[in-house]
Protein backbone atom coordinates (compact mmCIF):
# COMPACT_ATOMS: atom_id res chain seq x y z
CA UNK A 1 0.00 0.00 0.00
CA UNK A 2 1.17 3.53 -0.79
CA UNK A 3 0.31 6.24 1.73
CA UNK A 4 -0.67 9.50 0.06
CA UNK A 5 -1.63 12.94 1.22
CA UNK A 6 -2.98 15.85 -0.76
CA UNK A 7 -1.30 19.13 -1.59
CA UNK A 8 -0.86 20.71 -5.01
CA UNK A 9 0.34 17.29 -6.12
CA UNK A 10 0.03 13.75 -4.82
CA UNK A 11 3.18 12.89 -2.91
CA UNK A 12 4.21 10.19 -0.44
CA UNK A 13 4.30 11.29 3.18
CA UNK A 14 2.09 12.19 6.12
CA UNK A 15 -1.34 13.80 6.04
CA UNK A 16 -1.32 17.58 6.13
CA UNK A 17 -3.66 19.84 8.09
CA UNK A 18 -6.18 21.92 6.16
CA UNK A 19 -5.17 25.38 5.00
CA UNK A 20 -6.50 28.12 7.24
CA UNK A 21 -7.45 31.55 5.95
CA UNK A 22 -4.46 33.85 6.32
CA UNK A 23 -4.92 37.55 5.54
CA UNK A 24 -1.92 38.96 3.70
CA UNK A 25 0.56 41.26 5.37
CA UNK A 26 -0.98 44.66 5.90
CA UNK A 27 -4.55 43.43 5.55
CA UNK A 28 -6.96 44.03 8.43
CA UNK A 29 -10.20 42.10 8.69
CA UNK A 30 -13.40 44.10 8.36
CA UNK A 31 -15.95 43.96 11.15
CA UNK A 32 -18.60 42.90 8.61
CA UNK A 33 -17.80 39.36 7.49
CA UNK A 34 -20.61 38.70 5.01
CA UNK A 35 -20.56 37.77 1.32
CA UNK A 36 -23.41 38.04 -1.19
CA UNK A 37 -23.13 36.39 -4.60
CA UNK A 38 -25.30 36.34 -7.71
CA UNK A 39 -27.40 33.40 -8.92
CA UNK A 40 -28.94 33.54 -12.39
CA UNK A 41 -31.48 30.81 -11.65
CA UNK A 42 -33.20 29.23 -8.68
CA UNK A 43 -31.36 26.51 -6.76
CA UNK A 44 -33.58 23.53 -7.53
CA UNK A 45 -32.29 21.33 -4.71
CA UNK A 46 -29.77 21.29 -1.87
CA UNK A 47 -29.63 17.48 -1.90
CA UNK A 48 -26.07 16.46 -2.90
CA UNK A 49 -27.23 13.32 -4.69
CA UNK A 50 -30.00 15.08 -6.64
CA UNK A 51 -28.34 18.32 -7.72
CA UNK A 52 -27.21 18.72 -11.35
CA UNK A 53 -26.53 22.46 -11.60
CA UNK A 54 -23.25 24.37 -11.32
CA UNK A 55 -24.86 27.00 -9.10
CA UNK A 56 -26.37 24.28 -6.93
CA UNK A 57 -22.88 22.82 -6.55
CA UNK A 58 -21.58 26.22 -5.42
CA UNK A 59 -24.11 26.15 -2.59
CA UNK A 60 -23.52 22.49 -1.71
CA UNK A 61 -19.78 23.12 -1.23
CA UNK A 62 -20.71 25.46 1.62
CA UNK A 63 -23.32 23.21 3.29
CA UNK A 64 -21.47 19.90 2.94
CA UNK A 65 -17.90 18.65 2.72
CA UNK A 66 -16.63 15.62 0.82
CA UNK A 67 -13.56 13.47 1.24
CA UNK A 68 -11.50 16.21 -0.40
CA UNK A 69 -11.68 19.86 -1.31
CA UNK A 70 -9.73 21.86 -3.90
CA UNK A 71 -6.96 24.38 -3.32
CA UNK A 72 -6.60 27.65 -5.20
CA UNK A 73 -5.07 25.84 -8.19
CA UNK A 74 -7.72 23.11 -8.31
CA UNK A 75 -5.60 20.33 -6.79
CA UNK A 76 -7.21 18.01 -4.19
CA UNK A 77 -6.52 18.84 -0.54
CA UNK A 78 -7.85 17.30 2.69
CA UNK A 79 -11.55 17.58 3.42
CA UNK A 80 -13.19 15.06 5.71
CA UNK A 81 -10.35 12.73 4.71
CA UNK A 82 -6.83 13.59 5.82
CA UNK A 83 -5.31 11.26 3.23
CA UNK A 84 -5.55 7.78 1.75
CA UNK A 85 -3.70 4.54 1.07
CA UNK A 86 -3.59 3.20 -2.50
CA UNK A 87 -3.12 -0.53 -3.07
CA UNK A 88 -0.32 -1.86 -5.27
CA UNK A 89 -2.75 -2.77 -8.07
CA UNK A 90 -4.21 0.78 -7.81
CA UNK A 91 -7.73 -0.59 -7.42
CA UNK A 92 -8.37 0.03 -3.71
CA UNK A 93 -8.40 3.43 -2.02
CA UNK A 94 -8.52 3.50 1.77
CA UNK A 95 -9.46 6.95 3.05
CA UNK A 96 -8.69 8.04 6.60
CA UNK A 97 -11.39 10.33 8.01
CA UNK A 98 -10.71 12.96 10.63
CA UNK A 99 -12.40 11.97 13.94
CA UNK A 100 -13.20 15.62 14.77
CA UNK A 101 -15.57 15.99 11.76
CA UNK A 102 -19.18 16.60 12.87
CA UNK A 103 -22.60 17.15 11.39
CA UNK A 104 -24.28 20.45 12.16
CA UNK A 105 -26.49 18.65 14.72
CA UNK A 106 -23.38 17.45 16.59
CA UNK A 107 -23.38 13.86 15.28
CA UNK A 108 -19.95 12.54 14.24
CA UNK A 109 -19.31 12.26 10.48
CA UNK A 110 -18.35 8.65 9.80
CA UNK A 111 -17.40 6.39 6.92
CA UNK A 112 -20.94 4.95 7.13
CA UNK A 113 -22.30 8.34 6.01
CA UNK A 114 -20.25 8.14 2.81
CA UNK A 115 -21.30 4.54 2.19
CA UNK A 116 -24.95 5.54 2.57
CA UNK A 117 -24.60 8.57 0.27
CA UNK A 118 -22.74 6.69 -2.48
CA UNK A 119 -25.22 3.81 -2.45
CA UNK A 120 -28.02 6.36 -2.53
CA UNK A 121 -26.47 8.04 -5.60
CA UNK A 122 -26.27 4.74 -7.51
CA UNK A 123 -29.65 3.41 -6.36
CA UNK A 124 -32.26 3.66 -9.17
CA UNK A 125 -34.88 4.39 -6.50
CA UNK A 126 -33.21 7.78 -5.87
CA UNK A 127 -33.62 8.69 -9.55
CA UNK A 128 -30.40 10.71 -9.36
CA UNK A 129 -29.42 12.16 -12.73
CA UNK A 130 -25.79 11.93 -11.58
CA UNK A 131 -25.96 8.19 -10.88
CA UNK A 132 -23.78 7.81 -13.97
CA UNK A 133 -21.02 9.68 -12.12
CA UNK A 134 -20.56 6.68 -9.85
CA UNK A 135 -20.01 4.63 -13.02
CA UNK A 136 -17.45 7.14 -14.30
CA UNK A 137 -15.60 6.80 -11.01
CA UNK A 138 -15.26 3.09 -11.88
CA UNK A 139 -16.54 2.03 -8.47
CA UNK A 140 -17.05 -1.73 -8.35
CA UNK A 141 -20.59 -2.86 -9.36
CA UNK A 142 -21.76 0.73 -10.01
CA UNK A 143 -22.99 0.03 -13.54
CA UNK A 144 -24.95 -3.06 -12.54
CA UNK A 145 -26.55 -1.19 -9.63
CA UNK A 146 -27.49 1.82 -11.77
CA UNK A 147 -29.12 -0.60 -14.25
CA UNK A 148 -31.02 -2.32 -11.45
CA UNK A 149 -29.15 -5.60 -11.93
CA UNK A 150 -27.53 -5.58 -8.47
CA UNK A 151 -28.49 -4.17 -5.09
CA UNK A 152 -27.02 -0.88 -3.79
CA UNK A 153 -25.35 -2.67 -0.88
CA UNK A 154 -23.13 -4.48 -3.44
CA UNK A 155 -21.42 -1.20 -4.39
CA UNK A 156 -17.64 -1.37 -3.96
CA UNK A 157 -17.51 0.88 -0.91
CA UNK A 158 -17.47 -0.07 2.77
CA UNK A 159 -16.81 1.36 6.21
CA UNK A 160 -13.87 -0.56 7.67
CA UNK A 161 -14.60 1.35 10.87
CA UNK A 162 -16.08 4.74 11.72
CA UNK A 163 -13.07 6.62 10.37
CA UNK A 164 -11.85 4.35 7.54
CA UNK A 165 -13.55 4.20 4.16
CA UNK A 166 -12.54 1.60 1.57
CA UNK A 167 -13.37 2.08 -2.13
CA UNK A 168 -12.81 -0.68 -4.69
CA UNK A 169 -12.47 0.23 -8.37
CA UNK A 170 -12.79 -1.93 -11.48
CA UNK A 171 -9.87 -0.26 -13.23
CA UNK A 172 -7.03 2.05 -12.14
CA UNK A 173 -8.24 5.64 -12.31
CA UNK A 174 -5.37 8.11 -11.76
CA UNK A 175 -7.69 11.12 -11.46
CA UNK A 176 -9.98 9.43 -8.91
CA UNK A 177 -8.90 11.76 -6.04
CA UNK A 178 -10.08 14.73 -8.13
CA UNK A 179 -13.47 13.08 -8.66
CA UNK A 180 -14.33 12.93 -4.96
CA UNK A 181 -14.37 16.72 -4.74
CA UNK A 182 -17.68 16.61 -6.65
CA UNK A 183 -20.84 17.38 -4.60
CA UNK A 184 -22.66 14.22 -5.74
CA UNK A 185 -20.12 12.26 -3.63
CA UNK A 186 -20.70 14.31 -0.48
CA UNK A 187 -21.99 12.45 2.59
CA UNK A 188 -25.51 12.83 3.93
CA UNK A 189 -26.85 11.96 7.37
CA UNK A 190 -28.97 8.83 6.93
CA UNK A 191 -31.05 9.43 10.05
CA UNK A 192 -31.94 12.96 8.91
CA UNK A 193 -32.67 12.01 5.28
CA UNK A 194 -34.94 9.11 6.19
CA UNK A 195 -36.78 11.05 8.91
CA UNK A 196 -37.33 14.12 6.72
CA UNK A 197 -38.31 12.43 3.47
CA UNK A 198 -38.54 14.83 0.54
CA UNK A 199 -38.44 17.78 2.96
CA UNK A 200 -35.13 16.98 4.64
CA UNK A 201 -33.37 19.80 2.75
CA UNK A 202 -35.64 22.53 4.07
CA UNK A 203 -34.25 25.25 6.38
CA UNK A 204 -34.42 24.05 9.95
CA UNK A 205 -34.30 20.41 8.83
CA UNK A 206 -31.18 20.22 6.66
CA UNK A 207 -28.18 18.84 8.52
CA UNK A 208 -24.86 19.29 6.76
CA UNK A 209 -21.19 18.84 7.57
CA UNK A 210 -19.88 21.92 5.75
CA UNK A 211 -18.55 25.19 7.08
CA UNK A 212 -22.02 26.79 6.83
CA UNK A 213 -25.59 25.88 7.72
CA UNK A 214 -28.77 26.70 5.82
CA UNK A 215 -30.59 29.63 7.40
CA UNK A 216 -33.30 30.35 4.81
CA UNK A 217 -34.22 29.50 1.23
CA UNK A 218 -36.84 31.45 -0.68
CA UNK A 219 -36.85 29.55 -3.99
CA UNK A 220 -35.95 31.80 -6.89
CA UNK A 221 -35.30 34.78 -4.60
CA UNK A 222 -32.47 34.09 -2.15
CA UNK A 223 -30.65 31.45 -0.16
CA UNK A 224 -28.76 32.38 3.01
CA UNK A 225 -26.26 30.48 5.16
CA UNK A 226 -24.56 31.12 8.50
CA UNK A 227 -21.24 29.89 9.84
CA UNK A 228 -21.53 26.38 11.26
CA UNK A 229 -20.11 26.28 14.83
CA UNK A 230 -19.93 22.46 14.64
CA UNK A 231 -17.63 22.47 11.59
CA UNK A 232 -14.35 20.78 12.50
CA UNK A 233 -12.27 23.79 11.38
CA UNK A 234 -14.72 26.53 12.44
CA UNK A 235 -11.96 28.35 14.36
CA UNK A 236 -10.29 29.16 11.04
CA UNK A 237 -13.45 30.22 9.17
CA UNK A 238 -13.61 34.03 9.08
CA UNK A 239 -16.80 34.59 7.06
CA UNK A 240 -19.94 34.67 9.20
CA UNK A 241 -22.78 34.96 6.67
CA UNK A 242 -23.16 34.18 2.96
CA UNK A 243 -26.12 34.77 0.72
CA UNK A 244 -27.04 33.99 -2.89
CA UNK A 245 -29.49 36.35 -4.62
CA UNK A 246 -31.38 35.09 -7.67
CA UNK A 247 -31.65 37.75 -10.39
CA UNK A 248 -32.69 36.41 -13.81
CA UNK A 249 -31.56 39.53 -15.69
CA UNK A 250 -27.76 39.90 -15.76
CA UNK A 251 -27.99 43.64 -16.43
CA UNK A 252 -30.28 44.11 -13.43
CA UNK A 253 -27.82 42.04 -11.38
CA UNK A 254 -24.98 44.37 -12.39
CA UNK A 255 -27.08 47.35 -11.34
CA UNK A 256 -27.64 45.72 -7.95
CA UNK A 257 -23.89 45.11 -7.67
CA UNK A 258 -23.24 48.77 -8.36
CA UNK A 259 -25.82 49.63 -5.69
CA UNK A 260 -23.85 47.58 -3.17
CA UNK A 261 -26.31 44.67 -2.91
CA UNK A 262 -23.95 42.05 -4.39
CA UNK A 263 -20.26 41.33 -3.85
CA UNK A 264 -19.81 39.31 -7.02
CA UNK A 265 -21.71 39.29 -10.31
CA UNK A 266 -21.12 38.08 -13.84
CA UNK A 267 -20.35 40.87 -16.28
CA UNK A 268 -23.00 41.06 -19.02
CA UNK A 269 -21.93 40.27 -22.57
CA UNK A 270 -19.94 43.04 -24.21
CA UNK A 271 -19.36 45.15 -21.09
CA UNK A 272 -16.03 43.77 -19.85
CA UNK A 273 -13.76 46.21 -21.78
CA UNK A 274 -15.59 49.25 -20.39
CA UNK A 275 -15.79 47.94 -16.84
CA UNK A 276 -12.15 46.82 -16.82
CA UNK A 277 -11.11 50.34 -17.77
CA UNK A 278 -13.36 51.95 -15.15
CA UNK A 279 -12.84 49.42 -12.33
CA UNK A 280 -9.51 47.63 -12.96
CA UNK A 281 -9.44 46.21 -9.40
CA UNK A 282 -12.94 44.72 -9.68
CA UNK A 283 -13.39 43.50 -13.27
CA UNK A 284 -11.81 40.06 -13.73
CA UNK A 285 -11.55 37.47 -16.53
CA UNK A 286 -9.95 34.06 -16.02
CA UNK A 287 -10.32 30.70 -17.87
CA UNK A 288 -13.35 28.69 -16.73
CA UNK A 289 -13.75 25.01 -17.56
CA UNK A 290 -17.10 25.16 -19.37
CA UNK A 291 -17.95 24.91 -23.07
CA UNK A 292 -21.01 26.60 -24.59
CA UNK A 293 -22.87 25.20 -27.56
CA UNK A 294 -26.13 24.23 -29.20
CA UNK A 295 -27.04 20.63 -28.46
CA UNK A 296 -28.89 18.87 -31.28
CA UNK A 297 -31.53 16.25 -30.59
CA UNK A 298 -30.58 13.19 -32.66
CA UNK A 299 -32.70 10.84 -30.54
CA UNK A 300 -36.15 9.40 -31.13
CA UNK A 301 -37.95 12.67 -30.37
CA UNK A 302 -35.61 14.78 -32.46
CA UNK A 303 -36.50 16.15 -35.92
CA UNK A 304 -35.65 14.01 -38.94
CA UNK A 305 -33.40 16.71 -40.40
CA UNK A 306 -30.99 16.51 -37.45
CA UNK A 307 -30.49 12.79 -37.93
CA UNK A 308 -28.43 13.72 -41.01
CA UNK A 309 -24.79 14.45 -40.12
CA UNK A 310 -24.49 16.72 -43.16
CA UNK A 311 -27.15 19.02 -41.69
CA UNK A 312 -25.50 19.01 -38.28
CA UNK A 313 -22.12 19.86 -39.80
CA UNK A 314 -23.66 22.67 -41.84
CA UNK A 315 -25.16 24.18 -38.68
CA UNK A 316 -21.76 24.05 -36.98
CA UNK A 317 -19.78 25.39 -39.93
CA UNK A 318 -22.15 28.34 -40.34
CA UNK A 319 -21.79 29.43 -36.71
CA UNK A 320 -19.64 32.57 -36.70
CA UNK A 321 -17.76 32.04 -33.47
CA UNK A 322 -15.44 35.02 -33.88
CA UNK A 323 -18.45 37.34 -33.99
CA UNK A 324 -19.87 35.76 -30.83
CA UNK A 325 -16.58 36.01 -28.93
CA UNK A 326 -15.23 39.33 -30.20
CA UNK A 327 -18.38 41.36 -30.79
CA UNK A 328 -21.02 39.96 -28.42
CA UNK A 329 -19.16 38.59 -25.39
CA UNK A 330 -15.87 40.52 -25.35
CA UNK A 331 -14.72 38.96 -22.08
CA UNK A 332 -11.74 36.74 -22.87
CA UNK A 333 -13.70 33.74 -24.15
CA UNK A 334 -12.23 31.63 -26.98
CA UNK A 335 -13.97 30.24 -30.08
CA UNK A 336 -14.74 26.53 -29.69
CA UNK A 337 -14.46 23.99 -32.50
CA UNK A 338 -14.28 21.05 -30.13
CA UNK A 339 -15.95 20.00 -26.89
CA UNK A 340 -13.21 19.84 -24.21
CA UNK A 341 -12.15 23.18 -22.74
CA UNK A 342 -8.65 24.19 -23.85
CA UNK A 343 -7.41 24.90 -20.29
CA UNK A 344 -8.21 21.49 -18.78
CA UNK A 345 -5.09 20.11 -17.08
CA UNK A 346 -3.03 17.87 -19.37
CA UNK A 347 -5.39 18.16 -22.35
CA UNK A 348 -3.73 18.37 -25.76
CA UNK A 349 -5.94 20.26 -28.20
CA UNK A 350 -6.48 18.09 -31.31
CA UNK A 351 -6.30 19.41 -34.87
CA UNK A 352 -9.95 19.79 -35.92
CA UNK A 353 -10.03 20.40 -39.68
CA UNK A 354 -12.77 23.04 -39.93
CA UNK A 355 -11.11 25.07 -37.14
CA UNK A 356 -8.35 26.05 -39.57
CA UNK A 357 -10.71 27.09 -42.39
CA UNK A 358 -11.68 30.70 -42.98
CA UNK A 359 -15.30 31.58 -42.16
CA UNK A 360 -15.95 31.99 -45.89
CA UNK A 361 -14.73 28.44 -46.48
CA UNK A 362 -16.94 27.14 -43.69
CA UNK A 363 -19.98 28.90 -45.16
CA UNK A 364 -19.38 27.47 -48.63
CA UNK A 365 -19.02 23.98 -47.21
CA UNK A 366 -22.19 24.46 -45.16
CA UNK A 367 -24.18 25.45 -48.26
CA UNK A 368 -22.89 22.43 -50.15
CA UNK A 369 -23.75 20.04 -47.33
CA UNK A 370 -27.28 21.44 -47.00
CA UNK A 371 -27.81 21.07 -50.75
CA UNK A 372 -26.60 17.46 -50.59
CA UNK A 373 -29.10 16.85 -47.79
CA UNK A 374 -31.90 18.27 -49.92
CA UNK A 375 -32.33 21.72 -48.38
CA UNK A 376 -32.23 25.03 -50.19
CA UNK A 377 -34.32 28.04 -51.27
CA UNK A 378 -37.21 25.79 -52.37
CA UNK A 379 -37.03 23.63 -49.25
CA UNK A 380 -35.83 25.68 -46.27
CA UNK A 381 -34.58 23.93 -43.17
CA UNK A 382 -36.89 24.87 -40.28
CA UNK A 383 -35.67 24.33 -36.72
CA UNK A 384 -36.46 25.63 -33.23
CA UNK A 385 -33.73 26.68 -30.80
CA UNK A 386 -34.62 26.63 -27.11
CA UNK A 387 -32.64 28.72 -24.62
CA UNK A 388 -33.06 29.73 -21.00
CA UNK A 389 -33.59 33.30 -19.86
CA UNK A 390 -30.41 35.38 -20.00
CA UNK A 391 -29.47 38.41 -22.09
CA UNK A 392 -26.28 36.87 -23.48
CA UNK A 393 -28.09 33.65 -24.47
CA UNK A 394 -30.67 35.80 -26.26
CA UNK A 395 -28.05 37.88 -28.09
CA UNK A 396 -26.19 34.80 -29.29
CA UNK A 397 -29.44 33.14 -30.38
CA UNK A 398 -30.51 36.24 -32.36
CA UNK A 399 -27.08 36.31 -33.99
CA UNK A 400 -27.39 32.61 -34.88
CA UNK A 401 -30.66 33.39 -36.66
CA UNK A 402 -28.79 35.88 -38.81
CA UNK A 403 -25.84 33.55 -39.41
CA UNK A 404 -28.16 30.83 -40.66
CA UNK A 405 -30.59 32.94 -42.69
CA UNK A 406 -28.39 33.26 -45.85
CA UNK A 407 -28.22 29.45 -45.98
CA UNK A 408 -32.00 29.10 -46.11
CA UNK A 409 -32.23 27.99 -42.48
CA UNK A 410 -35.24 29.35 -40.63
CA UNK A 411 -34.43 29.28 -36.92
CA UNK A 412 -37.30 29.91 -34.51
CA UNK A 413 -36.24 31.04 -31.03
CA UNK A 414 -37.96 29.73 -27.93
CA UNK A 415 -37.03 31.39 -24.61
CA UNK A 416 -38.08 29.48 -21.48
CA UNK A 417 -37.21 29.58 -17.79
CA UNK A 418 -34.35 27.41 -16.49
CA UNK A 419 -36.48 24.68 -14.91
CA UNK A 420 -38.59 24.28 -18.04
CA UNK A 421 -35.42 24.30 -20.15
CA UNK A 422 -33.73 21.54 -18.17
CA UNK A 423 -36.91 19.46 -17.83
CA UNK A 424 -37.41 19.51 -21.59
CA UNK A 425 -33.81 18.57 -22.30
CA UNK A 426 -33.96 15.70 -19.82
CA UNK A 427 -37.13 14.36 -21.46
CA UNK A 428 -35.81 14.90 -25.00
CA UNK A 429 -38.50 17.46 -25.87
CA UNK A 430 -36.43 19.86 -27.95
CA UNK A 431 -34.85 20.24 -31.39
CA UNK A 432 -31.81 22.40 -30.64
CA UNK A 433 -31.02 23.66 -27.15
CA UNK A 434 -28.58 26.15 -25.67
CA UNK A 435 -26.33 24.09 -23.44
CA UNK A 436 -23.10 24.36 -21.52
CA UNK A 437 -21.09 21.65 -19.85
CA UNK A 438 -18.85 22.55 -16.93
CA UNK A 439 -16.18 20.10 -15.82
CA UNK A 440 -16.96 17.93 -12.81
CA UNK A 441 -13.23 17.50 -12.24
CA UNK A 442 -10.06 18.81 -13.88
CA UNK A 443 -9.49 16.13 -16.54
CA UNK A 444 -10.63 15.84 -20.16
CA UNK A 445 -12.79 12.75 -19.69
CA UNK A 446 -15.31 14.82 -17.73
CA UNK A 447 -16.27 16.46 -21.04
CA UNK A 448 -15.98 13.49 -23.36
CA UNK A 449 -17.83 11.00 -21.17
CA UNK A 450 -20.89 13.25 -21.56
CA UNK A 451 -21.37 11.90 -25.11
CA UNK A 452 -21.15 8.24 -24.21
CA UNK A 453 -24.31 6.28 -25.05
CA UNK A 454 -24.80 6.02 -21.28
CA UNK A 455 -23.74 9.61 -20.50
CA UNK A 456 -25.90 12.63 -19.65
CA UNK A 457 -26.18 13.09 -23.40
CA UNK A 458 -29.59 14.81 -23.57
CA UNK A 459 -29.47 14.82 -27.39
CA UNK A 460 -29.54 11.01 -27.57
CA UNK A 461 -26.22 10.71 -29.42
CA UNK A 462 -24.78 7.19 -29.62
CA UNK A 463 -21.72 5.90 -31.46
CA UNK A 464 -20.23 2.51 -30.44
CA UNK A 465 -16.81 3.58 -31.76
CA UNK A 466 -16.86 6.66 -29.54
CA UNK A 467 -17.83 4.51 -26.54
CA UNK A 468 -15.02 2.07 -27.36
CA UNK A 469 -12.41 4.82 -27.56
CA UNK A 470 -13.51 6.26 -24.23
CA UNK A 471 -13.41 2.80 -22.66
CA UNK A 472 -9.84 2.43 -23.89
CA UNK A 473 -8.88 5.79 -22.38
CA UNK A 474 -9.59 4.47 -18.88
CA UNK A 475 -6.59 2.10 -18.97
CA UNK A 476 -4.37 3.97 -21.43
CA UNK A 477 -0.92 5.15 -20.38
CA UNK A 478 -1.51 8.25 -22.50
CA UNK A 479 -5.28 8.87 -22.65
CA UNK A 480 -4.75 11.97 -24.80
CA UNK A 481 -4.47 9.59 -27.77
CA UNK A 482 -8.01 8.41 -27.10
CA UNK A 483 -9.24 11.92 -26.27
CA UNK A 484 -7.94 13.14 -29.65
CA UNK A 485 -9.71 10.26 -31.40
CA UNK A 486 -12.92 10.97 -29.47
CA UNK A 487 -12.86 14.67 -30.41
CA UNK A 488 -12.32 13.69 -34.07
CA UNK A 489 -15.36 11.41 -33.93
CA UNK A 490 -17.45 14.23 -32.47
CA UNK A 491 -16.22 16.58 -35.21
CA UNK A 492 -17.32 14.02 -37.81
CA UNK A 493 -20.69 13.21 -36.19
CA UNK A 494 -21.27 16.76 -34.85
CA UNK A 495 -23.93 16.06 -32.18
CA UNK A 496 -23.67 19.69 -31.09
CA UNK A 497 -22.53 23.07 -32.38
CA UNK A 498 -19.60 24.05 -30.12
CA UNK A 499 -19.52 27.84 -29.88
CA UNK A 500 -17.08 29.08 -27.24
CA UNK A 501 -14.92 28.05 -24.31
CA UNK A 502 -15.80 30.00 -21.19
CA UNK A 503 -13.91 32.60 -19.26
CA UNK A 504 -15.16 33.60 -15.80
CA UNK A 505 -15.92 37.27 -16.31
CA UNK A 506 -16.98 38.91 -13.06
CA UNK A 507 -17.13 42.04 -11.02
CA UNK A 508 -15.78 41.24 -7.54
CA UNK A 509 -15.55 43.75 -4.68
CA UNK A 510 -11.91 44.59 -4.04
CA UNK A 511 -12.37 44.09 -0.29
CA UNK A 512 -13.35 40.43 -0.80
CA UNK A 513 -10.32 38.15 -0.59
CA UNK A 514 -9.78 34.39 -0.87
CA UNK A 515 -11.67 33.63 -4.06
CA UNK A 516 -9.64 31.39 -6.42
CA UNK A 517 -8.10 32.97 -9.52
CA UNK A 518 -5.83 30.10 -10.65
CA UNK A 519 -8.35 27.23 -10.59
CA UNK A 520 -9.85 26.57 -14.03
CA UNK A 521 -12.74 24.79 -12.25
CA UNK A 522 -13.53 28.05 -10.42
CA UNK A 523 -14.88 26.09 -7.47
CA UNK A 524 -14.93 28.29 -4.39
CA UNK A 525 -15.32 27.74 -0.68
CA UNK A 526 -16.68 30.48 1.55
CA UNK A 527 -14.59 29.11 4.41
CA UNK A 528 -11.56 30.53 2.53
CA UNK A 529 -13.12 33.96 1.91
CA UNK A 530 -12.75 37.05 4.09
CA UNK A 531 -13.48 40.76 3.86
CA UNK A 532 -10.82 43.35 4.64
CA UNK A 533 -11.02 46.92 5.85
CA UNK A 534 -10.76 49.48 3.08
Amino acid sequence: MTRLFLTTALVAGLALPAFAVQPAEGEKLAENQSYTFWLLDAIKTTDPQKNTDVEGSDVLRQLFEGLMNEDGHGAPVPGVATGFDLSGDKLTYTFHLRPEAKWSNGDPVTAHDFVYAWRRLADPATAAEYAWYMELMNVENATAIVKGEKKPDELGVKAVDDHTLEVRLTTPTPYFPKMVTHPSTFPVNQKVVEAGGDNWTQPGKLVGNGAFVLKSHDLGVQISMDKNPEYWDAANVVMEHIKGLTVNDNNVALTRYQAGELDRVQIPAGQYPRLKEQFPDQATSIPFSCTYGYLMNVGEKGPEALKDARVRKALSYAMQRDVVVNQILQGGQKPAYNWTHWAIEGFQMPQIDYASWSQAERLEKAKALLAEAGYGPDKPLKLTLQYNTDESHKRIAVAAQQFYKPLGIELTLNNVEWKVHTDRMQSGDFQMARYAWCADFNEASTFLDFFRSTGMNYGGYSNPEFDKVMDQSKTSEDPNQQYTAAEQILAEDMPLVPIYHYAKVDMIRDDIKGLPTMNVMNNWYARNIYRIQK
